[in-house]
């Protein structure tokens, strides 16, 4: 240990040995990671900042932002600690900062990503991680994201009904290859329905073919944040939770249930400094990822897992830095292609999240947490997402005692 921080195995794998680790298992399974987290993901980012006002140069800027210094992150992890630890971004964050960006300047956001990197940081270096993670019981933490995320479950019905010659053929797909699963593995179902949708709109004539002609390398846009009471009492504490508890307690699971034992508060200092460093660029708070360090770790022998890890990373840096061409290409795109596919990749982690809810103690607070922030209505000029926190807690602390007890009063 160095402070409360893990050390790192003793000896770092050389350009030989990596070379001799990789091979054509982690190669796809690397590229099948980065393709994930480079379509619905950033569609999600599109969505918030279009609607937030953001400029085209600023979206393009949070991408190069969450991609390039993350994905640095990412190769320097796996590299040291020789297991897939691959960073990006929070979704669940991402999609916080949409109603906020309503009633505050993306100064005043960017603000509260400084501040929740900050806090990161410190509950590494104390070690105060774990006890933090505990301190909000799982259930009342998903009614919050569930309320966060319904927005996307209901842009997939309302693009149906808005063009559905792009979002229908989008959702076929996706259905279809969730529903074969020996054909979604080799096609997951998310990149499916990304190349069916890709395809409706060639066909259609939806698309500007002359997007990719030139290719443009990003010039960042440097944000100065504005500091902000409001700003830091609605964000902080639930974008610290959505990175802690819901996004890097997914990544350390997967990560567990395959035999790897991933540094928790060297990953929890990494999300803080990496926060720090994408807010400069305005992006959101760095997290260690669920999905994609399940897709690296899915098959081929565990001890080189690490090399698929440093694919991603190497990949995703070079589409971080043609942000502004992929940006355009997105934002050239019909609406119900960006709705339909950051909807489809929510559908999965909403689900997740009403099971969460409901599915065992605390569902009362949960449902409080739900309907205080689907509600989205600010008080303080302080957004429903905090509001749901707190008044799910509190409907718990008071009438849902048994279950703390059952927990040990630890929750």
């Amino acid at each position: 240990m160095i402070g409360p921080l893990e050390r790192p195995p003793a000896t770092r794998p050389g350009l030989a040995e990596l070379w001799r680790d990789f091979g054509p298992t982690y190669a796809a399974n690397g590229f099948i990671g980065w393709l994930f987290s480079v379509t619905a993901p950033v569609a999600i980012i599109l969505s918030v900042g279009r609607s937030g006002g953001l400029s085209e140069a600023e979206i393009a800027s949070w991408v190069f932002g969450v991609l390039c210094i993350n994905s640095l992150i990412s190769i320097a992890f796996c590299w040291l600690y020789r297991q897939p630890l691959v960073f990006f971004w929070t979704i669940p964050g991402t999609v916080l900062v949409g109603p906020a960006l309503a009633h505050l300047s993306f100064a005043e956001v960017v603000g509260a990503f400084y501040l929740t990197g900050l806090l990161m940081f410190v509950l590494s270096v104390t070690g105060w991680v774990k006890r933090a993670m505990a301190a909000v019981p799982m259930p009342i933490v998903m009614g919050m994201v569930a309320g966060v995320f319904l927005r996307f479950g209901l842009d997939v019905v309302r693009a149906l009904h808005q063009d559905l010659w792009i979002a229908g053929p989008m959702v076929i797909a996706w259905i279809l290859l969730s529903a074969l699963p020996a054909l979604g593995r080799r096609m997951p179902p998310i990149i499916g329905a990304l190349l069916v949708g890709v395809a409706a709109a060639l066909f259609g004539e939806r698309f500007d073919a002359d997007t990719f002609a030139a290719l443009e390398i990003i010039r960042p846009v440097i944000q100065v944040p504005a500091w902000s009471l409001a700003a830091a009492i609605e964000l902080v504490v639930p974008l610290a939770i959505t990175v802690l508890v819901v996004q890097n307690g997914q990544g350390i699971t997967v990560l567990r249930a395959v035999g790897h034992q991933p540094p928790v508060n060297a990953i929890t200092a990494a999300c803080g400094l990496g926060s720090l460093a994408v807010a400069a660029v305005g992006g959101v708070n760095t997290c260690l990822t669920g999905p994609t360090n399940a897709i690296i770790s899915s098959s081929g022998e565990r001890a080189r897992h690490y090399t698929a890890g440093i694919f991603v990373g190497l990949l995703a840096f070079l589409f971080g830095l043609f942000a502004p061409t992929f940006t355009r290409f997105l934002l050239d795109a019909p609406e119900a292609f960006v709705m339909t596919l950051a909807g489809l990749a929510m559908l999965k982690i909403l689900q997740a999240a009403f099971t969460t809810c409901f599915g065992g103690r605390y569902t009362l607070g949960a449902l409080i947490a739900f309907l205080v922030t689907v509600a989205d209505l600010p008080l303080f000029n302080i957004g429903a997402a905090f509001w749901g926190l707190v008044a799910g807690i509190l409907v718990s602390r008071l009438l849902e005692r048994d279950d703390y007890r059952a927990d040990g009063g630890t929750a």
